[in-house]
């Protein structure tokens, strides 16, 4: 084998300088995204939301168009 004739301290240091720009893009990276059961978690919770409001809405539909009838059928009486 041959011996390297280099001191360890300049070979660290060039090292260190051709992977420095690497190094800064590194630390400049965006966070990673959140985990995808997180993700899911939220969009289940979303979902059990934009439902249940949908019920209430319906239920408030139901209920104006049954006054309305009501309504209707009284003008037809008077």
């Amino acid at each position: 084998m041959t011996k390297l004739k280099r001191n360890g301290p300049v070979t660290l240091a060039r090292a260190l300088l051709l992977c420095a720009p690497a190094l800064l893009l590194g630390a400049c990276a965006a966070p990673p995204p959140p985990p995808v059961c997180d993700a899911c978690a939220l969009a289940q919770q979303a979902q059990a939301t934009a439902n249940q409001a949908l019920a209430t809405a319906q239920q408030a539909l139901a209920a104006a168009q049954a006054r309305s009838a009501e309504a209707y059928q009284r003008s037809l009486v008077k």
